[in-house]
């Protein structure tokens, strides 16, 4: 397998998502669990729900040498913030997703035989676990996030909260065709007594 194939793809030896396998070792079966909590604001869908400005994710995975390469299992968690999407009100969420993701050796079977896109690859033996996290937070998410699932939304007239107004709440409507009539002859078709 070329360098090249794998230079797109290098992770930094100081991020926080980073981690060095050597460690760990290339015989099938030794493992080690990490714990960490790593900065992640803007994961999410941004301008919906997304990670807020400060917040972090908690790692907790266990890092496992396979044959074909380093599996990575374990969880992700960490708290969201975005707006209903039919009241427009601020929520807060949390969203845990599980973790399962093989990291190919490069020049291994699996590296030689799937495409680039297909499997998370290792490169100088670091496992940046940072997509495959981002992505799976970002699938977890409510793409229409509600304050609660029966939200009545916003009174189309005056844009009021419907949940705060109450079920009586209406506006009186009258057809445009009528309204030229009431300006021309004015008076309260309610109450013919004011005409």
């Amino acid at each position: 397998m070329s360098e090249h194939r794998h230079a797109s793809a290098r992770p930094s030896a100081t991020g926080p998502w980073v981690i060095d396998t050597r460690d760990l070792g290339r015989r099938a079966g030794s493992s080690r669990a990490y714990r960490r909590s790593v900065p992640a604001e803007g994961v999410g869908l941004l301008g919906v729900i997304a990670v807020p400005p400060g917040g972090e994710v908690d790692l907790d995975v266990l890092l496992e040498s396979v044959v074909e390469g380093v599996l990575v299992t374990g969880r992700a968690s960490t708290a969201v913030e975005g707006e209903c999407s039919r009241c427009l009100e601020p929520l807060t969420d949390e969203v845990a997703v599980e973790l399962t993701e093989l990291y190919a050796y490069p020049d291994s079977a699996t590296d030689e035989t799937t495409e680039e896109d297909e499997v998370s690859r290792l490169a100088d033996d670091l496992v940046d676990l940072e997509p495959v996290v981002r992505d799976a937070i970002v699938l977890a998410l409510p793409q229409v996030p509600l304050c609660s699932p029966d939200c009545p939304g916003l009174c189309v007239d005056c844009g009021g909260r419907l949940a705060e107004l109450g079920p009586d709440h209406g506006h009186e409507t009258m057809d445009p065709r009528w309204a030229a009539l009431q300006e021309r002859f004015g008076g309260n078709r309610d109450n013919p007594e004011e005409n």
